[in-house]
């Protein structure tokens, strides 16, 4: 018996291994598969701008990452009258003071700007054609920062602007491997409709780009929430954000999609290290504990020797 409606994914062409750089940039949907990919052990880095929503605000970050254009004292903004910040960066990144920002905002864009020009794979989910424009700027933020909305102006990007916006960022790096997704998260305060819309939108640019272009995939993260995973019971409480279990689910399509074959023992070993690393004990000076630790260590060491190319930083995170 068929109780759903499966998604049929075809694999890339060009599928990730340990070794390879990986760059994840978009909505909080690439956060959750980034975060998963990094914590087996894969070189990969996740929204070092934080959190980007629409088309444009992503390929400035690209373009940003590839050129290392250092922010300065023209792109910071005051924010509630007490922070600063950049209309390039989330609000994680408010601080107090404007040198403390571009001390901090600068270091990471290096450490970006290096992971990006050596990543052989560039994962980007796309959340919502609706952008805001800064009246006064004229440019297309990636965050309001929560300021009167009466110094934006909300636009809706077009697929043709959309395709032509992806277009270009391919064009310019066609060394690297583009895995485009449309996030399945509903951008509610759109309303229902102008949610559609704006994902129906990114859809049929992705299909454009992806048509034209032999450097450019498509995994069809929307699809498998709205068809294979149709149940509010694979929402969180919200009722917009996936669960843990849709997003492990549909990880589990993207490694699949993404993921070479070959890799699949090394993940098995990185996920059971991950989880001895997880692992908190109640005595830890207890002789039963001593020796986990001991194990552990066995296997870090066992790993490092057989997959060097597994980035064991990232499994301790």
């Amino acid at each position: 018996m068929i109780l759903s409606t499966k998604t049929a994914i075809a694999p890339v062409n060009n599928p990730i291994v340990y070794g390879d750089g990986i760059l994840f940039l978009g909505s909080c949907f690439a956060d959750e598969v980034g975060s998963l990919s990094k914590g087996l052990g894969f070189n990969a880095m996740v929204n070092p701008f934080g959190v980007l929503f629409n088309p444009k605000s992503i390929a400035n970050a690209v373009e940003r990452l590839s050129r290392n254009i250092p922010f300065t004292h023209n792109d910071v903004i005051k924010v509630n009258d007490e922070f600063y910040c950049t209309f390039s960066h989330g609000t994680a990144f408010w601080q107090q003071d404007k040198k403390t920002l571009l001390d901090k905002v600068n270091d990471d864009l290096e450490t970006a700007s290096r992971h990006f020009k050596n990543a052989s794979h560039i994962v980007i989910s796309l959340g919502t054609s609706w952008v805001y424009q800064h009246k006064e700027s004229g440019k297309i933020v990636a965050n309001c920062h929560k300021m009167p909305a009466n110094l934006f102006e909300r636009c809706f990007m077009s697929v043709q602007q959309t395709s032509e916006c992806l277009s270009q960022m391919l064009n310019q790096h066609p060394d690297k491997h583009f895995i485009f997704t449309v996030s399945p998260l509903r951008h509610l305060k759109d309303g229902l409709h102008e949610n559609q819309l704006s994902k129906a939108s990114l859809l049929l640019a992705v299909e454009q780009v992806c048509k034209k272009s032999d450097n450019a995939y498509y995994f069809p993260a929307y699809e498998i929430m709205m068809d294979e995973l149709r149940d509010y019971r694979f929402y969180k409480e919200d009722m917009i954000h996936p669960s843990e279990q849709a997003v492990e689910y549909i990880w589990e399509k993207f490694v699949d999609f993404a993921i070479a074959d070959s890799e699949r023992p090394v993940m098995l070993q990185a996920g059971e290290l991950k989880q001895m690393y997880q692992h908190h004990a109640f005595f830890p000076e207890s002789k039963s504990y001593q020796s986990f630790i001991e194990i552990r260590n066995q296997k870090v060491q066992q790993l490092k020797e057989r997959f060097p190319a597994v980035v064991i930083e990232n499994l301790l995170r």
